[in-house]
């Protein structure tokens, strides 16, 4: 005998094509996502934040020293014994870069030879030199350059915007990630988590090929005008519960996550499909070439998605530990090399496209990771973690370009001109996005928590 429909026998065959994690955190209550005014005119829509997660180091790529190669093999004074995050294995001998620089566009910006694509873009950087952190470890690094704070358990940054502003696209997530593709940064899905906030605000991955979410696409025995007949039966019953118990609007907000996932099965799938891109434009980003074909799509995805109205990405490059990260321990050169020539070509494409159709005055687009690499050798031609002193830039989105702000040491040891914080950074970014990071708070045990914490100061000196 066949049991009688129930609600929750509804509930759970609704959900069974879209996937736990669409259903979970597209959409955690009713008006979550709803989008809302900023706090004042914005500059910026969208970031998208290139995170080469593992530290790339300063002194090789944005930041050249001469220091290093005048005292090459020979102790620097700056350097403390206590730095070392490799122990035994880094020394305090100065190691020299092993790439050429040069200067680079009407405001002459110093870049490495590993960038030759990216290079036509310096004028559109805002090269920050004076960057630090609180921690030379790779977790603790990872939790403040995404949530603000050392410890797991916050809001990252992608979800604090989205419960600031809110999402602009109603077939889409607010908050995108994408890995790379040999696997995830140490914390895994912490990095782009929502922490107190509600599951609304979370990150949502999107996969490198095939399906972009898990279990998006429903079973091929399910017919879309059969799904479609679920749902509003569902919204029937919702409305007569809703009438009965006026006070209670989770099971609405659930029935809105499945309805925002319908939407998605086709709107998803279409953002996702480069075979639409021209061919020049897949050359261009480097889908053709195995060592850019990853980094590549993933760039390439981004500018789509904030076509679309997404309005945070974030693509990582490098996965998993060491040399499949920008974590140079054992040869600085190899390492480099590598990741660089994964990036560079797929960074310079995406300003191509951003700038041509001006997305790139709305877009802000950010490149770094959690530190950078240390001025000493570790096993003669590695490079320890730093996190006193190392490299990020800015593009578009109101920041000016073809600057260089604030400086390291003559060693690249230390900020030591115009010292710019993680909070400082985070302050910055949603600024331009029209948040006061003072004003954007969330309440949670008892006390209104920040992005910022407690510091953390807006960077009007590179405003456009």
């Amino acid at each position: 005998m066949t049991a009688p429909a129930t609600r929750r026998h509804f509930l759970q065959r609704a959900g069974a094509g879209f996937g736990t994690l669409a259903l979970q955190s597209l959409l955690g209550g009713e008006g979550l996502l709803s989008a809302r005014p900023p706090h004042v005119a914005p500059r910026a829509k969208a970031v998208i934040f290139l995170f080469m997660y593992g530290g790339p180091s300063h002194v090789d790529l944005f930041d050249p020293k001469p220091a290093l190669t005048k005292w090459q093999g020979k102790p620097i004074p700056v350097w403390k014994t206590e730095d070392a995050f490799m122990g035994g294995k880094t020394k305090n001998v100065a190691m020299a870069s092993p790439y050429r620089f040069a200067k680079h566009g009407q405001a002459g910006i110093d870049m490495a030879e590993t960038f030759p694509q990216l290079a036509r873009h310096a004028d559109s950087l805002c090269v920050i030199r004076s960057m630090h952190a609180e921690s030379n470890n790779h977790g603790p690094a990872l939790f403040q350059m995404n949530t603000g704070f050392i410890q797991a358990g916050r809001p990252s940054m992608g979800s604090w915007v989205t419960y600031g502003l809110g999402s602009e696209s109603a077939n889409l997530p607010a908050f995108v990630v994408m890995l790379d593709h040999q696997g995830a940064p140490v914390n895994g899905a912490l990095n782009w988590s929502n922490g107190f906030m509600p599951a609304a605000y979370q990150g949502v991955p999107f996969r490198g090929s095939g399906e972009p979410i898990a279990y998006l696409t429903p079973p091929k025995h399910i017919a879309r005008d059969r799904q479609r007949a679920r749902l509003d039966l569902l919204k029937r019953w919702n409305g007569e519960f809703a009438a009965a118990h006026p006070a209670e609007s989770d099971l609405a907000a659930r029935i809105e996550s499945y309805e925002l996932a319908f939407r998605m099965q086709m709107s998803a799938t279409e953002c996702t499909d480069l075979s639409r891109e021209p061919e020049a434009v897949r050359r261009r980003y480097g889908l053709d070439e195995k060592v850019t074909s990853h980094f590549g799509r993933n760039c390439l995805l981004a500018r789509r998605l904030v076509e679309r109205g997404v309005r945070f990405v974030q693509l990582y490059s490098g996965g998993n530990e060491g040399p499949r990260a920008w974590d140079a321990h054992d040869d600085l050169k190899k390492n480099h090399d590598l990741h660089c020539a994964e990036t560079d070509g797929p960074i310079a494409a995406l300003l191509d496209d951003l700038k041509a159709s001006g997305l790139l005055d709305t877009t802000l687009v950010v490149w770094g990771g959690e530190f950078g690499r240390s001025p000493v050798a570790e096993n003669g031609k590695g490079r320890d973690h730093h996190p006193k002193g190392f490299t990020m830039w800015l593009a578009g989105g109101g920041i000016r370009g073809g600057l260089i702000h604030g400086a390291t040491d003559e060693f690249g040891y230390a900020a030591v001109d115009r010292p710019v914080s993680v909070p400082d950074l985070h302050a910055t970014l949603l600024h331009q996005l029209g948040l006061d990071h003072e004003a954007l708070t969330y309440r949670h045990s008892g006390r209104d928590f920040r992005l910022t914490d407690v510091s953390g100061r807006v960077l009007t000196e590179i405003l456009a």
